[in-house]
């Protein structure tokens, strides 16, 4: 069971709490999105894990399943509670009850408009959208044992929010080139939410003097916004000035690694403790041997 901001997620026996999770489903997909009543159902869902929201009074509002074939689907909140967690705390659950079961990986099939959504969850997008019960849809999917390759921008983007996304305190970036990930409206929109968070939270970043210029301007108003959120140092020693790699990682053993710094292709490892702590390793011995730039100062960082 998940609890979080006034709700609750746990998973439920379909058979007893059958209305309960029709009655989201309907009110998402038939009344506010047209989907016809009779394809709201189907033969999966006596077959299906399923999961349920509730908030503090006992009342649903919000659902989903996973599929024998380890499929998510049915992904349902209801209006007044988006934005506030429940789709995530839905979507772990999932993927968490994905894990339970051995499974290397989970897919879906995104409405458009929620690919963001599920893109900084770690679902990367496979193939061209498609039309799906009169929506668009985008399927996903998410590797969970082992590396994803980043081969594409969209990729890269969605690894990049995805690690920032799922971070609770302490974020490490290692930037090489001109890293315009960090200026893309979903990652400074994860950034800023970290950044803005209640609770204690650091943001370390490694840049060579040569980079400086070239830091998104986005990135830079947020830091000058937050200096005491934002640590910057830059290295100074001759073998770590000749690193060419770049990476994210959190906390929580998530990290988008990159061998050539400048280019995007890399691999991104979710809930990876073991891989995480090399390339924390890398990071810290460097930034303990790093110095705050002068050119950071000037910007008032």
């Amino acid at each position: 069971m998940i609890q979080a901001g006034g709700f609750r997620v746990e998973s439920v026996d379909y058979a007893v709490q059958r209305d309960q999770l029709h009655g989201v489903r309907h009110a998402v997909f038939v009344e506010e999105q047209r989907v016809p009543a009779e394809l709201e159902v189907d033969a999966l869902d006596p077959l299906s894990h399923h999961v349920i929201a509730v908030d503090a009074d006992g009342l649903a509002i919000g659902a989903g399943r996973l599929t024998p074939d380890q499929r998510i689907g049915r992904m349902a909140v209801h209006a007044d509670w988006r934005g506030r967690g429940v789709g995530d705390a839905l979507l772990q659950a999932l993927v968490a009850e994905a894990k339970r079961r051995g499974w290397g990986e989970v897919s879906l099939h995104a409405q458009l408009h929620a690919r963001d959504f599920y893109a900084r969850n770690g679902f990367l997008a496979e193939g061209p959208p498609f039309e799906e019960a009169g929506i668009g849809h985008q399927t996903m999917r998410r590797r969970l044992d082992g590396a994803m390759r980043i081969e594409s921008p969209d990729q890269a983007l969605a690894a990049t929010a995805t690690v920032i996304h799922q971070a609770r305190r302490t974020l490490h970036l290692q930037l090489r080139g001109n890293d315009g990930l960090l200026a893309q409206p979903m990652t400074l929109a994860a950034l800023r939410r970290f950044a803005t968070a209640r609770h204690d939270k650091t943001v370390q970043l490694l840049v060579h003097e040569a980079d400086l210029p070239s830091l998104p301007e986005a990135l830079v108003a947020l830091m000058q916004r937050l200096p005491s959120v934002f640590q910057l140092r830059e290295p100074v020693n001759p073998t770590d000035c000749q690193v060419v790699s770049a990476a994210i990682s959190n906390e929580k053993g998530d990290c988008y690694f990159r061998p050539i710094g400048a280019r995007i292709e890399g691999e991104l490892w979710l809930d990876a403790p073991a891989r995480s702590r090399v390339q924390e390793e890398l990071f810290q011995r460097i930034w303990q041997r790093s110095r705050t730039s002068t050119a950071l100062r000037v910007l008032g960082i």
